[in-house]
């Protein structure tokens, strides 16, 4: 006989088990057991009101590590319940651009009283990447870096990385400015490390730069982070001084952020702020109605092409018995083709300016689809109706897999020319136009073919 394997408590078990108990040793054995993400992982899977009470028993230093590894509606809702002080003091511990992602997220009055009581130097610094739109890539950047200026030797250039060690957030690659701050070009710190301390910095230098302008979207940011491989990007004005750095911790958040954010709009679901622990029944219901109203008025429309060829239908039944196969043909096959283009414009594989090379391939494989589909459907259709009814229904299968096709790959085209998200080309807003469209091609061309009245 099998024993019964029992499964063993995790992380957030434990804690929450300490945290019932009340028991002060058995916590601060936790916290020094397992790394700061572990313990936001963890505290994200516990009940609200244990949050507070476990930032209670860390001590500033560690509830600090912990804090700045939640997910930012997480500390959003924490901030909430602290006190101004610590509250305050959690935002002053955390990196520039964390600490921006979270004032940006709380309520207006909130972030002014905490950013007000902050030192003037962090007040200065935050406000600066508050005025950045969102999503560009001086909102996410990171001020803290350090720089070195080419004319100085390998033995300058260490002692000032050195001194500046504690307000850099990385300096396996460190960039060169001249005195304006420009950016010149980059080196490597191990390449420093095995220079000569009286050489010059310029004889390490590279000079293949990769930068981003601020105001550019942060999405162009972490796609040339992934293309040229980089583990840090600077972040430059108009006329090419350095303000800041993006590292690649900052571009997965934006990679994860994003492709959510495009799930979301391709099953035609609002913008959802909240983890789904986290959002209410009436947050959910609010982001998912408005587009279901939408997709109900559009389907109305089906509902009036079908009545219109009422005469078509009393005169043919068996035209009904295909309508929802040739119908959802078209739709899938519209929806298809959109969540390939739109992925494949996330991921910058291709431009605007590919449409027409697409087009003409896209109209090849709709055919070559709506062939095969038309071939599938004309025998069911010699088999339960005639060889007339066959015809009508193989030739409409044709021509709406092909409308399908073609809308569902035009249309992210169309609204990335519009500047709009392709993502919002989902997949019930493609169903259902090719619904309505379909469904005029079908009765259209079976009332031709059968020549109905």
């Amino acid at each position: 006989m099998n024993a019964i394997v029992q499964e063993q408590p995790t992380l957030a078990d434990i804690l929450r088990e300490a945290l019932d108990q009340g028991d002060a040793e058995r916590l601060s054995d936790l916290m020094s057991a397992h790394a700061a993400q572990d313990i936001a992982l963890a505290l994200a899977e516990l009940p609200r009101q244990h949050w507070h009470a476990l930032f209670e028993r860390l001590d500033h230093e560690r509830s600090a590590e912990v804090y700045a590894h939640l997910p930012t509606e997480q500390q959003t809702l924490l901030l909430e319940n602290l006190d101004h002080d610590e509250a305050t003091r959690l935002i002053g511990e955390l990196s520039y651009d964390d600490a921006a992602a979270v004032l940006e997220e709380l309520e207006d009055e909130h972030a002014e009283a905490i950013l007000g009581a902050l030192p003037e130097s962090d007040q200065q610094v935050l406000t600066s990447l508050l005025a950045y739109p969102e999503e560009s890539a001086g909102r996410i950047m990171t001020p803290e870096f350090a720089t070195v200026q080419p004319e100085w030797t390998v033995e300058e250039a260490l002692d000032h990385l050195r001194e500046h060690s504690e307000i850099a957030e990385t300096v396996n690659t460190i960039f060169a400015v001249s005195p304006e701050g420009q950016l010149l070009g980059w080196v490597r710190l191990k390449e420093l490390l095995l220079s000569r301390p009286r050489a010059l910095v310029e004889s390490t230098l590279h000079t293949d730069i990769v930068s981003v302008e601020a105001h550019e979207d942060q999405e162009e940011a972490a796609r040339r982070i992934s293309h040229y491989d980089l583990d840090v990007l600077p972040v430059v004005d108009e006329r090419g001084v350095i303000l800041g750095i993006i590292t690649v911790d900052d571009v997965l958040d934006i990679i994860r952020d994003e492709t959510t954010e495009d799930f979301h709009r391709m099953a035609a679901v609002a913008d959802l702020p909240l983890s789904m622990r986290e959002a209410s029944m009436r947050l959910l219901y609010r982001k998912r109605i408005g587009w279901l109203v939408i997709l109900v008025a559009v389907n109305i429309l089906s509902g009036t092409a079908i009545a219109f060829f009422e005469a078509s239908i009393e005169a043919v039944v068996a035209l009904v018995f295909f309508l929802p196969m040739v119908i959802a043909t078209g739709g899938n096959a519209g929806a298809q083709a959109s969540t390939l283009m739109v992925r494949a414009l996330a991921t910058g594989d291709i431009q605007t300016r590919d449409w027409f090379k697409l087009g003409v391939k896209e109209v090849l494989v709709a055919a070559a689809l709506g062939l095969a589909m038309a071939g599938s459907i004309w025998l069911a259709g010699n088999w339960l109706g005639n060889f007339e009814v066959a015809n009508a229904i193989a030739i409409a299968m044709f021509l709406v897999v092909v409308f399908g096709s073609l809308f569902g790959m035009t249309l992210p085209f169309v609204l990335t020319r519009l500047r709009l998200d392709p993502a919002t080309a989902s997949a019930p807003l493609i169903t259902s136009v090719v619904d309505v469209i379909g469904i005029i091609i079908y009765f259209a061309v079976a009332t031709a073919i059968l020549q109905l009245n």
